[in-house]
């Protein structure tokens, strides 16, 4: 592996641990970025071909300088003695005192199971062989056939069946979008005949409060209540669970006598919340949705204040 990282990623690649027993590995090396699924799938490939070539595994004991001259590779910051051990395995040759095959080809099938940054500038691949990479390939293919069958194509179809329906699903939420939409609409047009006329200090304004559900943009349904409402101020509640969401919104005529983000905020402590925003639009959450029928029922008390 060592050998096949530095030939695919480059020879700025070093061996930074390992640990090694008879069904898998663990191998952390140095490189500055994510190994993409088709260089691993080249690794695997290079290894593999060197495992299949089942050349034998030559081990000699030379000095250190000898071993180096001869194209060895040394690992990372390990203390040799005067007396080295070189191990040679098809184009790799390394410095090594572990105890290896007799040929590549006892090594069986390679695979790749992970691959993830461990630190800086650090990756680390795992990987499985012989009995324990067969057991791997066989999970993997009981796993695709099982989807197979659940989606009544064969194995091999069921790459393009899973295309097929995302395809579908993608074209089910845009209509279930637009569907929301006209839903909201609809909605909007209800609410905003309920609108009140306030008495404040400077006139009488329109103020429209209501408790919502099933509004999945909040600040886009605010400005279309705004849009219809053309003048005035407007506070929507929206119970979510043990939860409460909060928007309050002020039209452009009335941003320098009201601002969204003060309403927003007084609402959002009665709810047990806080929050804040800008003059036109702002949004809070509270904790206690029980309190949200008061919480609405305070603002004319805000503006006429």
């Amino acid at each position: 592996m060592h050998a096949v990282l530095r030939d695919l990623l480059g020879e700025h690649v070093k061996q930074a641990g390992s640990l090694v027993n008879a069904e898998r590995l663990r191998f952390d090396f140095s490189h500055h970025q994510p190994v993409s699924v088709e260089e691993k799938a080249q690794i695997e490939a290079k290894i593999n071909a060197a495992i299949l070539a089942n050349g034998s595994v030559d081990t000699r004991l030379m000095t250190q300088d000898e071993a180096i001259a001869s194209g060895a590779m040394a690992l990372f910051g390990e203390k040799y003695g005067d007396e080295v051990r070189v191990v040679s395995a098809g184009f790799s040759t390394e410095l090594c005192g572990g105890t290896h095959v007799a040929r590549t080809g006892d090594i069986g099938p390679f695979r790749i199971v992970s691959e993830a940054g461990i630190a800086a500038g650090v990756r680390r691949i795992e990987a499985v062989t012989g009995e324990a990479a067969y057991r791997s390939f066989v999970a993997d293919a009981d796993q695709l056939g099982e989807v197979a069958g659940q989606m009544k194509v064969r194995p091999f179809e069921a790459v393009d069946a899973l295309s097929t329906l995302q395809a579908r699903l993608k074209e089910a939420e845009k209509e279930l979008t637009s569907l929301k939409g006209k839903q909201s609409t609809g909605m909007l047009d209800d609410l905003i005949g309920t609108a009140v006329d306030v008495g404040a200090k400077e006139g009488t304004i329109k103020l429209l409060t209501a408790e919502v559900s099933g509004v999945s943009d909040f600040r886009d349904f605010m400005d279309k209540a705004k849009g219809k409402l053309k003048a005035g101020v407007i506070v929507f509640g929206m119970k979510n669970g043990p939860k409460v969401q909060l928007i309050a919104g002020v039209t452009k005529d009335l941003t320098d006598r009201y601002h969204a983000g003060n309403i927003v905020r007084e609402v959002a402590i009665i709810c047990g919340g806080k929050g804040g925003g800008k003059p036109d639009m702002a949004m809070a959450g509270g904790t206690e949705p029980d309190k949200l029928k008061e919480a609405l029922a305070s603002v004319s008390g805000l503006l006429k204040g």
